[in-house]
C-alpha cells in the first residue's frame, strides 16, 4: 500500500480526498457499529473510523497497518490534535506487522523509568516527544551545514584514531593488530587537527565531529558525544564572535522561532564567578553573591574571622519553610564543594536567627541585613573558606534555588560570552600550574607579559558560549608564535621528551609559517538540549549510554573473544 501523505499533512481542506495512510496503532476504541482508530506516523496522529461492513482484521496497540479511505469532517473537533477537526472513514485495512504488549506507554507521559526506556530504545523513540527533539536536533545540523557553506568554510572530516594526547579528560584507547603493544585514542576533540588545517592554509573549517571522552557521566554528559566544530584563519576575536552569533541566531529562529538579539553581551570570568558563582552564569535571575567579609572578619567564630572570602545571598521569602531537615541537606550539599558548611540566618523582625547568631553582634547582624538587601522572611545563606569553594558552592546552591523557586521564566533564553579566563589554574598543594582549556590557547596581548613573571597572572583569549547557565559551546584564539609556545609548555611542567612524543608532529608543523588563527567548537547535544527544553541531554540522543556509560540495548560493553585478545597481543589481568 503506497502512502499519499503523512498524518498531520491533512487537513480541513481535504475533507472528500481519497487517502492512503500508513504507521502505527496508538489506540484503539471498538464502539460495537464503530471502531476508532489512533494512528500514529513520525508527523502526529489522525483519527480512524471503521464503520460496519468493512473487513476488520485483528489490530491492537503498536500493529503497523496501512489503510485506504476518505477525509471527512470530524463531528465533535479535538483540540488537542493538529488533526482535530478531520478523521479518515476506512474503507479497507491491511496488517504489516504485529506487536506484542509493550513493556512502557508509548506517549509523551510514560510509566517507565529511564533503564526501561534505554533498554527498549526503540520503543521510546516513538514518543512524540522523543521524534520531536531529534528532528529539532536535525535542524541544528542543517543550519550548521547551510550557514557555514554560505560564510566559506570548508567541511573536513579528521582521524578517530589517533594519537593520544592530554587534553583534560581520560582517553578511549584502541589496542592496534598490526602493532601489538601500541594503542591508538578516540579523539577527545579534532584540536590538534583543525590547527594543522590552518597551517596546511585552509582558512576556514568546520565538521560535525564525533568525540570521546572517559570521564564520569552526569546529566550533561555522555562519554560520546557531538561537536559543531570550527577554526578559522586572518580573524581576530570580535571577529570570531560575530560570526558565531550569527550562527545561533539563525538556529533559534529557524528550529524554535525564537528572535536573538545581537551582538550578545560579554562577561569577564571574573565578575561570572564573583557575582554568580558559575563560570557558566545563568543571569535570568538574581541571587547575587555578596562579600561581607569586612563585616564578619571581626566574628568572634574563626570559621568567618580566619576566612579566606565570606559570601552571602539572600533568598527571598523563604524562613518559615527553612526547616532543620532543610538546613542539614544545605550542609551537606555545601560539603560536596569543600565547605565547611553553610551558616543559615533566617531574617525575622529586624534581627537574624540562627545556631551561628550567638557569634554576632548586634551591629554585625544589622550591618548583614543592610548589605544583603534582606527582608523580614528571608534567608542568607551565608559561606567561607577559600575562595573557589566559596564562589562555586555558594553559586550551586543559587542555581539550586533560582530554579526551584520559580525564578526562571520557561521558554526564555539568556545568551552570553564568558572571557578572559586565567590560562592556568595554579595547584594549590605543589603550586604546579595546568591549562584551564588546552595548551594552545594564546594568552591576551594585555597580560602575555606574565608568562615570564607571573603565569597565574596570565589571561587567555578564550571565551565560552553561556545559554540558560549551561556552556553550550567553547573556543579560544590560538598561539601561533612558537617561542610562545614552548613557554606555556614549560610552564606546564612539559620536558623536551613530553613534548615531542605527546605533540612533535604538531610543533614540527609550526615550523613552516603559522597563520594567526583561532577557533570554537559548539556542544551539539548540549544546544539541543537547550533547544527543546530539557535538562538530561539522553533526551537529545537516539541511543545514549546511562550514568556507568553502558548500553542497556545491546549491552555494550562486553567482554571479547580470547581470539581476539590473542590476535591484539592482550592479556586481561583479572
Amino acid at each position: 500500500m503506497e502512502r499519499s501523505c503523512y498524518n498531520t499533512e491533512l487537513s480541513f481542506k481535504d475533507v472528500g480526498k481519497e487517502v492512503s495512510l500508513v504507521g502505527w496503532v496508538a489506540k484503539r476504541r471498538n464502539l460495537g457499529g464503530l471502531l476508532f482508530i489512533d494512528l500514529r506516523d513520525r508527523s502526529g496522529i489522525i483519527q480512524l473510523v471503521v464503520n460496519e461492513g468493512v473487513e476488520v482484521p485483528d489490530i491492537r496497540n503498536e500493529y503497523v497497518i496501512g489503510i485506504k479511505g476518505k477525509v471527512q469532517k470530524k463531528e465533535v473537533p479535538n483540540k488537542n490534535l493538529k488533526t482535530g477537526e478531520i478523521e479518515v472513514s476506512v474503507s479497507k485495512i491491511e496488517v504489516f506487522s504485529k506487536a506484542k504488549t509493550t513493556p512502557l506507554i508509548i506517549a509523551d507521559e510514560t510509566d517507565a523509568l529511564e533503564d526501561v526506556r534505554l533498554k527498549y530504545r526503540y520503543l521510546d523513540l516513538r514518543r512524540p516527544c522523543l521524534q520531536a527533539n531529534l528532528i529539532k536536533r536535525a535542524k541544528i545540523v542543517k543550519c550548521a551545514h547551510q550557514y557555514f557553506d554560505e560564510n566559506g568554510f570548508i567541511e573536513v572530516e579528521t582521524p578517530c584514531l589517533t594519537l593520544s594526547t592530554p587534553e583534560g579528560a581520560r582517553d578511549y584507547i584502541v589496542p592496534s593488530r598490526v602493532s601489538n603493544g601500541s594503542f591508538y585514542a578516540l579523539p577527545q576533540s579534532p584540536q590538534l587537527f583543525k590547527q594543522l588545517l590552518m597551517i596546511g592554509g585552509m582558512e576556514r573549517y568546520y565538521q560535525i565531529a564525533r568525540c570521546f571522552r572517559d570521564e564520569d557521566l552526569r546529566q550533561d554528559r555522555q562519554p560520546e558525544f557531538t561537536q559543531i566544530d570550527l577554526e578559522m584563519s586572518f580573524l581576530d576575536q570580535d571577529q570570531i564572535l560575530t560570526i558565531m552569533e550569527g550562527f545561533l541566531k539563525k538556529v533559534f529562529k529557524e528550529t524554535i522561532n525564537v528572535d536573538i538579539k545581537t551582538p550578545l553581551r560579554r562577561m569577564d570570568y571574573s565578575e561570572a564567578v564573583n557575582v554568580y558563582g558559575s563560570d557558566k552564569p545563568d543571569t535570568r535571575f538574581g541571587l547575587h553573591l555578596i562579600d561581607v567579609k569586612e563585616i564578619l572578619s571581626n566574628s568572634v567564630f574563626n570559621g568567618y574571622k580566619e576566612a579566606e572570602m565570606v559570601k552571602a545571598i539572600c533568598v527571598p521569602g523563604i524562613a518559615e519553610q527553612t526547616s532543620r531537615k532543610i538546613i542539614d541537606n544545605l550542609n551537606l550539599e555545601a560539603k560536596k564543594f569543600g565547605l565547611g558548611g553553610i551558616g543559615v540566618y533566617k531574617v525575622k523582625e529586624g534581627m537574624l536567627e540562627g545556631s551561628l547568631v550567638k557569634f554576632l553582634s548586634e551591629s554585625q547582624q544589622k550591618e548583614l541585613i543592610k548589605k544583603c538587601e534582606a527582608n523580614n522572611g528571608d534567608v542568607l545563606l551565608v559561606a567561607s573558606g577559600k575562595a573557589d569553594r566559596v564562589n562555586f558552592g555558594l553559586g550551586a546552591l543559587r542555581s539550586q534555588y533560582g530554579h526551584e523557586l520559580g525564578y526562571v521564566k520557561p521558554n526564555t533564553y539568556d545568551l552570553l560570552w564568558v572571557v578572559n579566563f586565567p590560562l592556568f589554574e595554579k595547584d594549590i598543594h605543589d603550586g604546579s600550574y595546568k591549562a584551564l582549556h588546552h595548551p594552545f590557547t594564546r594568552p591576551t596581548p594585555e597580560t602575555a607579559q606574565y608568562l615570564y613573571s607571573d603565569p597565574s597572572k596570565v589571561l587567555s583569549a578564550a571565551y565560552d558560549i553561556v545559554i540558560n547557565g549551561y556552556e553550550a559551546g567553547g573556543g579560544s584564539l590560538r598561539i601561533y608564535d612558537q617561542d610562545m609556545q614552548k613557554k606555556v609548555f614549560e610552564i606546564l611542567g612539559f620536558s623536551q621528551e613530553d613534548i615531542m612524543r605527546k605533540f612533535g608532529y604538531f610543533v614540527s608543523a609550526f615550523e613552516y609559517g603559522t597563520p594567526p588563527h583561532g577557533g570554537i567548537a559548539f556542544g551539539l547535544e548540549r544546544l539541543s538540549m537547550i533547544i527543546c527544553g530539557t535538562d538530561n541531554i539522553r533526551d537529545v540522543i537516539a541511543f545514549p549510554k546511562n550514568l556507568k556509560a553502558a548500553c542497556p540495548m545491546s549491552s555494550a560493553p562486553q567482554p571479547v573473544d580470547d581470539a581476539q585478545l590473542i590476535d591484539l597481543g592482550i592479556q586481561i589481568k583479572k
